[in-house]
């Protein structure tokens, strides 16, 4: 393939995927600056629909969408020649793909949620809502479906696509991971200043660790565990633990 014609597929999968989102961010973290950051609140799992069936219905097209941005880079990269073996997706290994990836979330999930409770202290993050458990037999289901979808889709395009298609463009792998952990942050802006810059750490540490290892399945493990933990946790234990709120 072309240089040329992979400057053009990264540009069309980013504008259809996380670049796209990465400038809505930024227009919704502006929008909430100017009315006060700190007075914000952001739903990270909303129910869609007023009638129970559509907005399980809703909640399910998002994830299929999720999880069709993460085949069509995987397709895009096998067509050329990459096959998911290449990029860490090859056959799933216990020891170093489930418990490395337990590894990352307790890596960056405790930090994360002290950097989180710090920037919503000093009025530099939105309140962060997750779905609420309201007795709806599939919501904590779809939630867990939401959150492997989400780790998906993010891992398989932001470093297992970003990582291999930028070096083919002459980049190098330490700008390729910068800019790869860059774009993590800025399409979490939304919630604020803290989000954005604990997503820019997670981004490099992740990419850091498809560099040296070549495995993706820790990281979609990981990413998984760490949004199972912020939605289905938050919404079961919020009632018992205040300083969530």
């Amino acid at each position: 393939m072309s240089t040329r014609a992979l400057r053009i597929e990264v540009a069309v999968v980013l504008a259809v995927t996380f670049g796209l989102s990465a400038f809505t961010a930024a227009l919704r973290f502006t929008d909430y600056a100017l009315r006060g950051l700190g007075e914000q609140q952001v739903a990270l799992n909303p129910r869609r629909s007023y009638y129970d069936l559509i907005d399980l219905g809703l909640n399910l097209a998002g994830i299929v969408q999720l999880l069709a941005w993460g085949a069509l880079a995987i397709y895009l990269l096998w067509r050329s020649g990459v096959s998911p073996q290449r990029i860490g997706l090859g056959r799933f290994r216990l020891r170093p793909d489930l418990l490395g990836g337990l590894g990352l979330a307790a890596l960056i999930g405790i930090p994360g949620l002290g950097l989180y409770l710090v920037a919503r202290h000093l009025g530099l993050a939105a309140e962060v809502l997750p779905a609420e458990a309201d007795g709806s037999w599939w919501r904590l289901p779809v939630l867990v479906l939401a959150a492997f979808a989400n780790s998906w889709a993010e891992e398989i395009i932001v470093v297992g696509y970003l990582l291999t298609r930028l070096p083919q463009l002459g980049v190098s792998p330490r700008v390729a991971l910068l800019a790869s952990a860059l774009l993590r942050g800025a399409y979490h802006l939304y919630q604020g200043v803290g989000a954005g810059l604990g997503n820019i750490v997670m981004g490099l540490i992740f990419g850091y660790a498809w560099q040296r290892t070549g495995r993706l399945w820790p990281l979609i493990v990981g990413h998984a565990v760490i949004d199972i933990v912020a939605f289905v946790g938050y919404a079961l234990l919020r009632d018992h633990l205040s300083w969530l709120g």
